[in-house]
């Protein structure tokens, strides 16, 4: 039997960011769940805002290449998406759209379709960065991405987390790690 291998990682490239926390926490719980996780900063793939007149003329950058890889080499997804605007924030949205775009003779859309993942976010208003998780799950779906139904939305991030990067609300940090054992549960079923 083939072990699911899930790709981590949050939608920020912030130091401090409540949602690479997050992200450690879903990459634990998918471990845990059998597993095998890869977790990775954003920061580590700086890509230019996409372009397709850049792509045409230069091709894909070598950081989305490396990025595209990544996606291609793994079977599920564990995303925690901080919210801007309500909305998803622009470094992960560029990333999606660099990782969707095709190689000559490649199906489109290979390193999506088929996939599963799950969300959580993190956010210091009330609701958790949950309007932002609305428009990640359509994105996600619209290219061909199982996402599970449940998700995690941690509200009042900036009080949460301990110093450690833990959730203090131990039925929090269950919640998020139901989440990526679904994901790692899923994926497992779809490689039969």
């Amino acid at each position: 039997m083939t072990t699911p291998r899930i790709l981590a990682f949050a939608g920020s490239t912030r130091a401090g960011s409540w949602n690479k926390k997050l992200a450690a926490i879903a990459a634990e719980g998918a471990r845990a769940a059998g597993g095998e996780v890869t977790l990775i900063d954003l920061r580590d793939f700086p890509l230019p805002l996409y372009d397709g007149d850049l792509e045409e003329a230069e091709g894909l950058p070598e950081k989305a290449v490396e990025l595209k890889r990544l996606f291609n080499e793994h079977h599920g997804l564990l995303l925690a998406c901080p919210e801007y605007n309500s909305s998803i924030t622009a470094v992960l949205k560029n990333a999606i759209d660099w990782v969707s775009r095709s190689a000559p003779g490649e199906p489109s859309l290979a390193a999506f379709t088929g996939k599963v993942a799950g969300l959580v976010s993190a956010s210091p208003g009330q609701l958790g960065g949950l309007r932002g998780l609305v428009t990640v799950r359509s994105i996600l779906s619209n290219i061909g991405v199982l996402v599970v139904p449940d998700q995690v939305a941690v509200g009042k991030a900036h009080e949460a987390f301990d110093e450690q990067g833990a959730l203090k609300d131990a039925r929090q940090a269950q919640r998020v790690q139901r989440v990526a054992a679904e994901v790692v549960r899923v994926a497992g079923r779809l490689l039969g």
